[in-house]
């Protein structure tokens, strides 16, 4: 293993996206642990990785939805990683959402109550240890709800407001925390939605945005992946309601 001896744990790491930030990571000499729901898919990933980058890898088992387990979880992953990346999602389907409930809790607590429990239990670790990097994935679904994805961008507008809150209160603690809003991005979860290219990213470009702005000396706290999401979200939000709520969107 070449490079410094830093850790990444990553979660969400047979996703596109965390697979292709995992072997960022590693590529640049970091030792990686991997968490996923399936052991057997999370294991391959880790031999792939391994063999391509020569890093460290290790792994380890995780239901984003199974919050209880969550501090059994954490006393596993040894050492106490340096920096944590969180991809875990669900795009879910608006319409299905509307009627079943469950379905409904599935695709908010996905994005929001296990990302944000088990990211504040991290927090609590760094801050006791006085450093590390936290790394959230929300979306710009979350910068305004919208009638074509509303219950997966409530969602994930409260895991924005999460990390936000997150950050303040240890802003002076040493542990810094980070808000990536990739966009649209070309991922299995997005096959087969007609996705427009000026706004639509590769899991690699997330992966080496993340990266450069959690390891390289940026001081973004809040990062879209593609700059042209800024100033289009900038514009929405400012859409007053009366009008808003005549577009379709």
């Amino acid at each position: 293993m070449k490079g410094t001896a830093k850790t990444l744990l990553m979660i969400g790491a047979t996703s596109d996206i965390g697979r292709a930030t995992a072997i960022v990571y590693a590529e640049a000499g970091w030792a990686i642990h991997l968490a996923g729901r399936a052991r057997a898919a999370v294991q391959r990933e880790a031999d792939d990785i391994a063999a391509r980058t020569g890093a460290a890898v290790t792994v380890h088992e995780l239901d984003i939805l199974e919050t209880a387990r969550f501090e059994a979880f954490l006393g596993a992953v040894s050492p106490l990683p340096d920096t944590v990346v969180c991809v875990v999602g669900e795009l879910g389907e608006q319409s299905r959402a509307e009627q079943e409930l469950e379905y409904a809790a599935m695709v908010m607590r996905t994005n929001f109550e296990g990302p944000a429990l088990l990211l504040g239990l991290m927090a609590e670790r760094f801050a006791a240890r006085g450093s590390g990097t936290i790394v959230g994935t929300s979306s710009v679904a979350g910068d305004r709800g919208r009638a074509s994805n509303y219950v997966y961008g409530a969602a994930k507008a409260g895991l924005t407001a999460f990390l936000s809150g997150l950050r303040n209160r240890l802003s002076r603690s040493g542990v810094r925390v980070l808000t990536v809003k990739p966009g649209f991005v070309r991922t299995r979860m997005t096959d087969g939605v007609k996705l427009p290219p000026l706004l639509t990213a590769e899991p690699q470009e997330v992966a080496q945005k993340i990266f450069a702005t959690a390891e390289g000396g940026s001081r973004s706290d809040v990062v879209y992946v593609r700059g042209v999401w800024r100033p289009l979200m900038t514009i929405i939000r400012s859409i007053p309601e009366s009008i808003f709520k005549r577009l379709r969107l």
